[in-house]
């Protein structure tokens, strides 16, 4: 007999630390109405955006990923001997052989562990989410060796001049996995939605810009709500409810947490998870202001209604303010991130959430990709968040940004542009605005090898 079997499983599987990067710069989305000659309050408003991530030529997905990645090791004092599991879940490719992964693995060379699972996993903005999945998967399943597992989403999002711009973002979130997690994420709940759809997509392999049809992927976004946050309260209840034909509901859940392509969608979403809830109970009370809606019920005319999405926002006002708005401290001021989106907002609310408000509260989160992938999961915090107030500290780094002027900002996009595809090249963008801990390209040879410093 070689050794005994220990077939003890992993209890309390969750999220152990989160660390956040966001570039040094940033355009005001005001002053960007105003560059752009479009009306007052478009951007601000309508899309609920304040601010927006800028980089030039001396960031792409590696540099942002190495980043976050050796700032999380570093600030929890973790040797990458602990980590048996690392997935990069992005869209931004510059590579079509090579993984952002690979590229990680040069942190691990001094500590010579090579004993590393997991590449990278692409489906626009799920990337993140699927590897956190399958991180999970992991450390629960008979692969597991006692390990930590990390997971990093990180996404460099910009588009063509037009209405989509003001859109853009960039960010990345590095997530360690682990069993006896301070954040534990429900089991047998999540619940997907995956479709074959044309909302988003990027054809052109030369160009960082994607085809977008915005209202559309907007439509596409919100259908996923409905057949994701369905199914989980179905299943939710199934497995926690000591009543399982009484489904949970958006009120039983302490926070929500979105993928937010801009925080306006998310308001939206927020709403159509209460509309969702009164479709299962219309006679309730509760509902009695807005229930001449539930004459749509899924129908496609429930899609485009406006009076029925502006009746279900101020519906929910009051609760968006209370469980939706401490997440997107980040969104709002970052912009979209693609795969790191949705785990930036729970970044934002554990940055910013005391332990009395949040301690053995269930935290519901919806994660889209466009394509279409969706998943609307959940988890609860079962032990003090100070590690993670202490670490991210999200508003006080967001103040230590650089602005830039819309102008400026245009011609950042313009040299990311046409330096895209070069070899060759030594980039020219400002590295004194950078923070520090930060890499940054420094080279391209003539065979397209990158070489990165930090700062």
């Amino acid at each position: 007999m070689v050794g005994s079997i220990n077939n003890t499983a992993p209890a309390n599987v969750g999220i152990h630390a989160l660390e956040f990067y966001h570039p040094a710069k940033f355009v005001d989305q005001t002053e960007l109405e105003q560059f752009d000659g479009v009306s007052a309050g478009k951007y601000t408003i309508g899309l609920g955006q304040t601010q927006m991530a800028v980089c030039d030529d001396r960031e792409d997905i590696n540099s942002i990923s190495l980043t976050v990645v050796q700032n999380l090791i570093e600030k929890h004092g973790l040797s990458y001997k602990d980590i048996g599991f690392l997935e990069v879940g992005t869209e931004s490719i510059i590579d079509k052989s090579k993984s952002v992964k690979t590229v990680l693995m040069s942190l691990f060379e001094e500590a010579g562990n090579h004993d590393v699972e997991g590449i990278d996993t692409k489906n626009a903005c799920y990337g993140g989410t699927a590897s956190v999945f399958h991180a999970v998967n992991w450390v629960e399943s008979s692969s597991w060796d006692g390990r930590l597992a990390l997971v990093v989403a990180a996404d460099i999002a910009s588009y063509a001049e037009g209405p989509a711009r003001p859109t853009g973002g960039a960010g990345a979130v590095a997530i360690l996995i682990g069993p006896n997690a301070p954040l534990v994420f429900d089991q047998g709940v999540r619940a997907t939605h995956m479709n074959h759809l044309w909302d988003f997509y990027k054809p052109e392999l030369a160009s960082e810009y994607p085809t977008v049809d915005g209202h559309f992927s907007n439509t596409c976004y919100i259908r996923s709500v409905d057949a994701c946050y369905s199914l989980f309260t179905k299943k939710f209840s199934k497995r926690y409810s000591p009543n399982p034909e009484q489904l949970i509901k958006s009120e039983d859940l302490d926070y929500s947490v979105f993928h937010a392509p801009n925080c306006k969608l998310v308001q939206k979403a927020f709403g159509r998870m209460a509309y969702n809830d009164m479709l299962q109970d219309p006679e309730n009370e509760m509902y009695a202001s807005v229930k001449d809606y539930a004459k749509f019920a899924h129908s496609e005319e429930s899609y485009y209604d406006k009076g029925l999405e502006r009746a279900m926002m101020q519906f929910t006002k009051a609760e968006y303010q209370k469980k939706v708005i401490p997440s997107l401290y980040a969104a709002t001021n970052v912009g979209n991130m693609y795969t790191a989106s949705v785990w930036a907002s729970l970044s934002s609310l554990l940055s910013s959430a005391s332990d009395e408000e949040i301690l053995n509260k269930r935290v519901g989160l919806f994660s889209y990709g466009s394509g279409s992938a969706a998943t609307f999961f959940s988890l609860k915090v079962v032990s003090s968040t100070e590690k993670f107030r202490e670490t991210l500290q999200i508003k006080t780094r967001l103040a230590n940004r650089t602005k830039v002027t819309p102008e400026v900002f245009a011609e950042l996009l313009k040299l990311r542009e046409e330096t895209a595809l070069l070899k060759d090249y030594n980039p020219i963008g400002d590295i004194s605005t950078l923070a520090k801990g930060t890499y940054y390209l420094t080279r391209i040879d003539e065979k397209f090898r990158r070489t990165y410093a930090r700062a």
